[in-house]
């Protein structure tokens, strides 16, 4: 039985489960924790390593410089993109629309938020202190110091080679832990799928179904929209890659976190679809990221859902203030569950809406982040795909092979 199999059965038997246990599955719970912290454990080196494996593999500092402008404009293209669906979707669905919100004061998420403008997304992406950057998980830090050593090896040349070559097998054995780890994944699925089904019940997915079934219907045009942009752009069909990226999405969807998916996805792409070590390992993971579009499309569409229920009647600079705080709010979000939370508050502030409301999705914010971190993931994905076609490196036998 192929690993996604294991993953979705792991998923129907935990929701089974939580409906039949309820409260009880707190004693579950602990397995899928452990699960998580097992990912927690190697995501920063999985992050730091990749990316300056990827950048050495390249070699000469023009290539890199070439293919990061490359991935970094296509990121923010389709992140805008997402964001622009997800606020055409809120406005014909109307999921704010008969919904009555009572707000209460909250704290976390919205506090948070209130203190994230750009500035500080752009300050705090230099760690002062490299090692403490890694130590407290800020991801972003950790992803500009990796690119400023993997830049920096590349420039002292063969005096650097043998850290390259340690850098490249630290890599590998990052992988293989990363390896190990998804193995765990469908018990972890199990666990925690049963504690969310079984703590929070059905019902408040039937209170908030529109606001839901919104989110579905756009990331839904947001998929086609990555096939179409492997069509146009890569001119190949984007059959093999949508067959290709089960395993990657099934590991997405089961634990809401790019992060956690990389490695499955480095492995898909470089193996099942001939995307070259070099691209993969350095495009991947900056785009797990700084690009998240099913956040966008999330942010877009809560923004015009408590703009609906509370009544306020958005302009039109407001909807292009919501596409650039959301693209901000994308890239400054932490990439593991519960990172879009964090970030809401500064696209609804951006436009006068109330913070308090956040409260009310957080309930099923862990189900649909189950979405959008499965659309994050396959846009990264194909923006891989379509800069390494772009490169000339693409191995295309092997992108049309069939899987045994």
């Amino acid at each position: 039985m192929k690993l996604w199999h294991k993953v979705v059965a792991g998923l129907v038997l935990g929701i089974i489960c939580g409906i039949l246990l309820k409260d009880k599955t707190e004693y579950i719970k602990p397995v899928g924790t452990i699960f998580i912290n097992m990912i927690k454990m190697v995501i920063v080196p999985l992050i730091f390593f990749s990316l300056v494996s990827g950048i050495t593999s390249m070699g000469d500092s023009k290539t890199f410089g070439r293919i990061g402008l490359k991935a970094f404009l296509a990121f923010n293209l389709t992140t805008i993109f997402a964001v622009a669906i997800g606020l055409i979707a809120g406005t014909l669905l109307h999921p704010g629309r008969g919904v009555v919100l009572n707000f209460q004061a909250s704290a976390g998420p919205a506090d948070i938020a209130k203190t994230a403008s750009l500035g500080d997304i752009l300050v705090n992406m230099v760690p002062t202190n490299a090692f403490g950057a890694m130590a407290e998980g800020h991801i972003l830090q950790v992803v500009v110091f990796a690119i400023f050593t993997g830049v920096t090896l590349n420039l002292i040349g063969e005096k650097g080679k043998p850290l390259v070559e340690l850098v490249h097998s630290a890599a590998a054995l990052v992988f293989k832990m990363i390896d190990l780890v998804i193995r765990f994944s469908p018990y972890g699925v199990f666990a925690l799928t049963a504690w969310v089904v079984g703590t929070q019940g059905l019902d408040i997915l039937i209170s908030l179904g529109k606001l839901i079934v919104t989110v579905v219907v756009a990331c839904f045009f947001q998929y086609i929209v990555f096939g179409l942009l492997i069509w146009v752009f890569a001119r190949i069909s984007p059959m093999p890659f949508y067959k290709k990226m089960i395993e990657p999405q099934s590991i997405a969807f089961s634990t809401s976190s790019s992060k956690a998916t990389l490695a499955t996805a480095i492995k898909t792409l470089q193996e099942k679809m001939g995307v070259s070590k070099g691209t993969s390992s350095f495009v991947l993971p900056l785009g797990a990221s700084i690009n998240m579009d099913g956040t966008a499309i999330y942010l877009g569409i809560c923004a015009l859902f408590f703009a609906q229920a509370t009544g306020v009647q958005l302009h039109t600079h407001d909807y292009f203030v919501i596409i650039f705080t959301s693209t901000l709010a994308s890239i400054g979000a932490a990439g593991i569950p519960g990172g879009a939370l964090i970030m809401m508050g500064m696209v609804l502030s951006s436009v006068g809406l109330p913070l308090d409301g956040i409260a009310l999705i957080a309930g099923v914010d862990r189900i649909l982040d189950m979405l959008r971190t499965t659309i994050n993931i396959t846009g990264d994905s194909t923006i891989t795909l379509i800069v390494d076609k772009s490169e000339g490196a693409l191995d295309q036998a092997v992108y049309f092979a069939k899987e045994v």
